[in-house]
């Protein structure tokens, strides 16, 4: 059994639509981070770092944090969703930390300056939106003549990237021009497990109206 500490955000919903995906048993564990649960001491000692998502496999004694390290492991754990090696794995890990190094980062500015920021500052604004239309530009490079990231079969891959344009398009932030971004993202939505998965243990929140530079 896998114990899942989550929330109803970005990254959670990363390994929640794995772990519906891939079929395991797991118990949720909701760890409200607008209750500032996240800094509890009980949570703290699970992941020092106080963020979610995090998962404690009982079966191997195993706690994990970070939410692609996560995806890896479950992939792996399974057999499925990742190529077990050579160069398509590579492929897939470095796929894996352009996610998070690039595209959660960037995407993750643009949601605080553009939408949950107390204050309009235009310069935060300006540049993280062009970021993110940056970032659009390169995964609709990425993604064509492609179903998926890594080609015709879908991964955890698929799954990090997004998790981040699901709350993109919730929050407004539409990328619709460019066409096998918009493709891929009806694609990936459409599989069961993700729907079910971007609603665990709830779906996104109400968010404030988005700020203009």
């Amino acid at each position: 059994m896998i114990e899942f500490f989550t929330f109803g955000s970005t990254n959670g919903h990363k390994v929640a639509i794995a772990l519906e995906e891939l079929g395991f048993p797991y118990e949720v564990r909701t760890v409200s981070i607008f209750a500032n649960e996240g800094h509890s001491p009980e949570f703290l000692a699970v992941n020092p770092t106080g963020k979610i998502p995090v998962i404690r496999d009982r079966e191997v004694d195993l706690v994990l944090t970070e939410s692609d390290a996560i995806l890896l492991y479950l992939a792996d754990k399974a057999g499925r969703l990742v190529p077990p090696s050579g160069k398509e794995r590579m492929r897939a890990i470095e796929l894996l930390f352009l996610q998070a190094s690039l595209q959660g980062p960037m995407f993750g500015q643009r949601m605080h300056f553009s939408i949950f920021s107390t204050e309009t500052v235009p310069y935060g604004i300006r540049r993280y939106e062009e970021q993110g239309k940056n970032i659009d530009k390169l995964v609709d490079q990425l993604l064509a003549g492609r179903s998926y990231f890594l080609g015709a079969e879908y991964s955890i891959v698929d799954i990090a990237f997004y998790g981040w344009y699901f709350a993109a398009k919730w929050a407004g932030f539409e990328f619709d021009q460019h066409a096998n971004l918009k493709a891929w993202f009806e694609r990936v939505g459409s599989r069961p497990a993700v729907a079910r998965g971007v609603t665990i243990p709830s779906s996104l929140p109400r968010l404030p109206a988005r700020k203009r530079a």
